[in-house]
């Protein structure tokens, strides 16, 4: 078909008028129309390509639609307008029309090989890109530096090691490994994030020209796989070689610092940071945070983040995070709401840490609120928050709550079914933490150290001692998990509830190094039991891993004055006051109607110690009469036998129960108290059950105190859970929906 074409000066005439900003539909129309009288094949292009350029630049991808219509239709599309036109398909956003353009085309240069590799690694389809790379080798297109660079990234995406390795080999045949920082650095990462970092140092070290991104790749591939020590070593040598560090390579060393408490580097690199002028970015504020804050300076981080103009999710996360960490749990509230006022929205890392801090102070109201937001923002069934609401609702004796968090989940991972089995275990739920133990095979999950840990503390806080000892004795034989010193320090404090305490020794004997945390655990039982010798051998170890322990000396103490060796006592408070050391007073605290109260044993401060007086007597006069005799053992004051048994009505937690008795007027209400200290003569506990309408509540107060003041080490949790079940029923026809949880 013979082509008429206009003038050359009637092209360039029609080509200025086409682009011009006032170009839209009509005029693109009758430009193509007028496109015609072209005299040449080159002019045609360069106008085809104009129009092209002009539609990119506005984001009109109907303009290109019509444009390549057109160009269909006159068999005008030659390789370099179609690298154009889906240049301007994938700059618009549509790699969809890209890739039709793509595949007609008879031949493809490797630029638009690699633009299209490119963009879908862009878009997150990495699996799309490796596909197309292994379509450019089979039609014989080799692979050039860019190609690499992008393919390596999809290859560490999908975890594709092989295929990872022999794209690599390639590059190799290709000279591309050593001489091209790009692909070298490419290669470095790749290795990092499959996690073989010695492949990924040898690749550096052969790299002739090194550049900040290889190093930074290597530095955070060792940081993000525990080899803190080596990323410093690898920004040591970096800075060596001359290279300036960036503002991400300064992100991760500071990460790097926190991970290893290490303030001195930090501080050193934070110097770093602001001679490079690097200070203002976002992702080293928010490293220099969380690094001071790991190393527990929270009221530097503080500042820092005050200099923050424009804190973005990230930062605030870190920040409350931080804070979290370190025990500042109220502020990181406050953070918070501060947060959502300035209209971040958060994610479910950042309502994870905040539902942590209410778990922490154990806030149910606020943790409800949480929930709530956490509902609100459709992270509800989010493994992060959903594990958190489960350990929340857990730690305030809510299971019931909690397993509805853990059934709702759209998928049961390890971390959530770990939190339901420890919220459990808190409760002394036993046989429910060993069915869903039981049960996770069923569900594809294999169990891990934090699993195990959680079933021998539910197996101890619920009495079950043989079931305990069988599941450890298969792990230990099995050799499949590493048991660590908290899985024996359990057993030690399981073996204990059963009275084993010679089984209990003989088993950290067996232990390669047994460490503090056992042998404080034992020292612990010892004086539950009153075994005064194996007492003092177990504190004489734990002296050798800490010479100023002031805690298990106080224990020791403790034994002495419960088996009326007031000498020792003397002896050992004589000890204790040239250490200076200052023990912690035992607290107990109730929220009732939203204000907290606060008693101490023997404060008789509070405005009503009056009434919280009074009602003790009748609480302890009923559960007399019900055959309670006071165990005067754990007096630790040498008083004769009245004033002992007067003195055990003031404990700290006594008084809070009879103050929340006294201030909860309605009868179908939930009574929680909490202690700040775990008193290993006492176990601490916390209670949570609900009363029935019809309830005689002191009657029902009056079983809480015989559960807790009957609960011995060698009695079985469930065995007295059951008692107090059936007494209420039989005394007062109370029904108990959730039966008191001790934890």
């Amino acid at each position: 078909m013979t082509q008429v074409f206009p003038t050359k000066a009637q092209g360039v005439d029609l080509l200025l008028e086409t682009i011009t900003p006032t170009l839209n539909q009509r005029n693109l129309l009758k430009s193509l129309t007028c496109l015609a009288r072209f005299t040449t094949h080159t002019e045609a292009s360069e106008f085809y390509s104009s129009l092209i350029q002009h539609c990119t630049h506005t984001k009109s991808l109907r303009g290109l639609g019509i444009v390549k219509t057109h160009m269909t239709k006159t068999s005008c599309i030659q390789l370099y307008i179609a690298n154009t036109l889906i240049d301007g398909y994938l700059k618009c956003g549509s790699l969809s029309n890209a890739r039709k353009v793509f595949d007609k085309l008879r031949q493809r240069h490797v630029v638009i090989w690699n633009a299209m590799i490119s963009a879908y690694i862009g878009r997150k389809k990495s699996k799309e890109a490796i596909g197309l790379y292994g379509k450019m080798m089979f039609d014989g297109v080799l692979p050039d530096e860019y190609t690499f660079s992008s393919v390596f990234k999809a290859f560490s995406g999908l975890g594709l090691v092989h295929e990872g390795r022999r794209a690599h080999g390639l590059s190799v045949v290709l000279g591309l490994e050593v001489a091209n920082v790009f692909v070298g650095s490419a290669i470095v990462d790749m290795y990092a994030k499959f996690g073989r970092l010695g492949d990924a140092r040898l690749v550096a070290n052969r790299v002739g020209e090194k550049d900040v991104v290889l190093f930074t790749a290597l530095i955070v591939g060792y940081s993000q796989h525990g080899d803190d020590g080596e990323a410093v070593e690898v920004f040591v040598d970096m800075i060596n070689h001359g290279v300036k560090a960036n503002e991400y390579t300064f992100a991760s060393i500071l990460i790097t610092c926190g991970n290893l408490e290490d303030l001195n580097n930090g501080k050193l690199v934070h110097g770093l940071v602001v001679k490079s002028g690097c200070e203002a970015a976002v992702a080293s504020q928010t490293s220099l945070l969380t690094m001071y804050a790991r190393c527990g300076l929270v009221d530097d981080s503080l500042r820092i983040f005050k200099r923050i103009q424009h804190p973005t999710l990230v930062t605030w996360t870190s920040l409350i995070v931080a804070l979290v960490r370190n025990g500042r749990e109220e502020l990181a509230l406050t953070k918070f709401r501060e947060m959502i006022r300035d209209s971040v929205v958060p994610n479910s890392f950042t309502l994870s840490s905040v539902i942590q801090a209410c778990s922490n102070l154990a806030m149910l109201d606020e943790g409800q609120q949480i929930h709530a937001t956490v509902t609100k923002f459709g992270l509800d069934r989010h493994i992060y928050a959903g594990a958190a609401l489960i350990i929340l609702y857990g730690k305030c004796g809510n299971t019931e709550m909690a397993r509805s968090v853990f059934d709702d989940l759209i998928e049961t991972d390890l971390v959530s079914m770990n939190s339901m089995i420890y919220s459990y275990a808190q409760s002394g739920f036993g046989h429910q933490a060993l069915k869903l133990f039981d049960g996770m095979k069923d569900l594809g999950l294999e169990p891990n150290d934090v699993t195990i840990l959680s079933v021998l503390l539910a197996c101890k806080n619920s009495g079950m001692v043989p079931q305990g000892c069988k599941i450890f004795s298969t792990i230990r034989n099995n050799h499949i998990i590493e048991l660590t010193r908290d899985h024996y320090a359990c057993m030690v404090e399981l073996l204990e509830r059963a009275g084993r305490l010679e089984d209990a020794e003989i088993l950290i004997k067996e232990v390669k190094n047994p460490d503090l945390v056992v042998w404080r655990a034992l020292l612990g039982a010892c004086k539950l039991h009153g075994h005064v010798e194996m007492a003092e051998r177990a504190l004489g170890k734990v002296l050798e891993f800490s010479a100023g322990d002031g805690g298990s000396r106080v224990l020791l103490t403790n034994l002495y004055a419960s088996t009326g060796n007031w000498n020792q006592v003397i002896d050992m408070k004589s000890t204790m006051r040239e250490m200076q050391f200052k023990k912690n007073p035992a607290m107990s605290w109730v929220d009732v109607d939203r204000e907290l109260h606060i008693f101490m044993a023997g404060d008789l401060s509070h405005p009503r110690s009056g009434e919280i007086t009074e009602t003790l007597e009748k609480l302890f006069e009923e559960v007399q009469i019900l055959g309670y005799v006071p165990d005067t053992r754990f007096v630790l004051q040498d008083l004769d036998e009245d004033k002992k048994k007067r003195s055990l009505y003031y404990h700290s937690e006594k008084l809070a129960i009879a103050f929340a008795l006294l201030r909860s007027s309605k009868k179908n209400t939930i009574i929680r108290i909490f202690k700040n200290l775990k008193d290993l003569g006492r176990e601490l506990y916390k209670v949570s059950h609900e009363l029935d309408a019809s309830a005689d509540r002191a009657s029902l107060f009056c079983y809480m105190f015989l559960l807790y003041l009957f609960y011995q080490p060698t009695a079985a949790l469930q065995s007295i859970c059951q008692f107090l079940e059936e007494e209420v029923l039989h005394y007062s026809q109370v029904r108990i929906n959730d039966k008191i949880s001790l934890m």
